[in-house]
């Protein structure tokens, strides 16, 4: 499984019209192949800031299958101009760390 983070600033003004059109492609989202769930958080210390997570089964069905297909042309359209660009990032994780073994005592 793979957990897929984004950090979205939506530029000022627009969250209660990103959530709108959030509400909308989240189904886009969901019909995916290798989707398996989402959440979208706002940031507790900037309301324009918020933090969306999304499990896939396989990098490839984030990275290839959705990114690759035409949902997410429509994706893009629904959600990208929201998005002040200068502050958005993305990383995807694999298996959680195993916090028992190693590391300093």
């Amino acid at each position: 499984m793979v957990l897929e983070i984004a950090t979205l600033q939506i530029c000022p003004g627009q969250t209660p019209a990103f959530e709108a059109a959030f509400a909308q492609a989240q189904r886009i989202v969901a019909g995916m192949g290798g989707y398996v769930r989402h959440e979208l958080q706002r940031c507790v210390e900037d309301s324009h800031r918020y933090a969306l997570l999304i499990w896939w089964e396989t990098l490839e069905d984030h990275t290839v299958g959705f990114r690759g297909s035409p949902e997410y042309q429509e994706w893009r359209a629904l959600l990208h101009h929201f998005y002040d660009r200068s502050r958005r990032s993305s990383i995807s994780c694999g298996s959680p760390c195993d916090r028992g073994s190693g590391g300093a005592g």
